[in-house]
């Protein structure tokens, strides 16, 4: 399963550090209206993640990740078509984004099907770990192809296609008992876990800026083999990062972990202001370490805040995610063309890291404020 989730990331992952530039490249828009499309594919993919999430509890989390593994191939095959006909990018998009919102909860899930809290640390990380290790080897693929989008998506079609296959042979999940029941699809977001899922979106919101607009920014400042590596290096660090701190991780107040994790991300995006080799690296490594901590302990917190199943759970944190997402997509990109117009892209991440400082504070400071009595 966890050799699954690998493949699965290295495919989408050669796609999606370079959406930015395919999508403008192929439709000829100025960035504000590539963040929108990202922005909305991204929401699509979260948002119904909590629906997305309670239906795989109802059929099945072997059927769930079979019907995800069909989406993810329809939508390569669409990214294939789309040279010719840009509006099929578009559709691919959509399509594997379907794909994701049925697909994580479920395979989050899968893995740690009947085990103990004690083991959940442990199995979250290494999940976590297998995914981000292809998200590290998905860019360097993608920078290797982008010169060649045909074959690059040639490439990731034929490997959906093969895991879709393979997942067909997966054993059922077995039976464990005292699981919570599965509650109707009104009632998907009930016991939603508030501070985790805010601090998701707001992390996700930040980190997405990085994830979205540093390929735009870094073409013509480095070469494309260094960018892809630079990527490959962020998710290198979280696999790891995460399960090397992961008990710490767990053992740590949510203020610290917020603390140490925004610090990193603000660190981070000061950094790419260099706008070289050495500081884009810099800030790609701190970054790594921010998300390693803050990604990790969000889902540990969402879990033990909330007393649904671990599928709703998880589909709860990617509806965080898909709002996180959309912000960065529509706010983001709407900014960044506003600084690439004026000429002073640099100052672009200079606002993003005075966010990453001043927000959550903010946040920390309104749940404090909601918890007290007679608020």
């Amino acid at each position: 399963m966890l050799a699954g989730g690998l493949l699965l990331n290295v495919s989408s992952f050669s796609v999606y550090p370079y959406l930015a530039v395919l999508l403008r490249d192929r439709m000829g828009v100025g960035m504000a209206q590539v963040g929108v499309v990202l922005g909305v594919a991204t929401l699509v993919q979260f948002a119904s993640a909590p629906l997305s999430a309670v239906l795989a509890e109802r059929i099945g989390l072997q059927r769930a990740l079979r019907g995800a593994m069909v989406l993810y191939s329809l939508g390569g095959g669409a990214f294939l078509l789309g040279a010719g006909t840009p509006m099929f990018t578009i559709a691919g998009l959509f399509l594997i984004s379907s794909g994701g919102s049925l697909y994580s909860p479920a395979y989050r899930s899968y893995l740690i099907h009947g085990a103990d809290p004690e083991q959940r640390p442990r199995l979250v990380s290494a999940g976590n770990a297998a995914s981000n290790l292809g998200v590290a080897l998905g860019p360097v693929l993608g920078a290797l192809l982008i010169r060649h989008p045909g074959s690059l998506f040639a490439v990731v079609t034929v490997v959906y296609v093969i895991l879709g296959v393979w997942h067909f042979l997966l054993p059922r999940e077995r039976v464990v008992e005292d699981v919570p029941p599965v509650e109707p699809y009104n009632r998907m977001l009930h016991g939603i876990a508030v501070l985790p899922f805010v601090v998701t979106a707001l992390s996700i919101y930040l980190y997405m800026q990085f994830y979205q607009y540093l390929s735009s920014y870094a073409e013509g400042r480095v070469p494309a083999l260094f960018y892809g590596a630079a990527m490959m290096g962020y998710s290198l660090g979280l696999v790891l990062v995460q399960p090397l701190v992961a008990q710490r991780v767990e053992r740590m107040s949510y203020p610290a972990a917020m603390m140490l994790g925004f610090g990193c991300l603000a660190t981070g995006m000061v950094a790419f202001a260099g706008g070289d080799m050495f500081t884009i690296g810099a800030g790609v490594a701190a970054i790594s370490v921010g998300n390693a901590v803050l990604l990790l302990k969000n889902d540990l917190m969402a879990l033990a805040g909330s007393k649904r199943s671990a599928t709703v759970v998880f589909g709860q944190q990617r509806l965080a995610v898909g709002v996180g997402s959309f912000l960065s997509g529509v706010v983001g990109g709407t900014v960044y063309e506003s600084f690439e117009q004026a000429g002073r892209l640099p100052g672009f991440w200079l606002a993003v890291a005075a966010q990453c400082i001043l927000l959550p504070p903010l946040v920390l400071a309104v749940a404090r404020r909601r918890s007290r009595p007679g608020s």
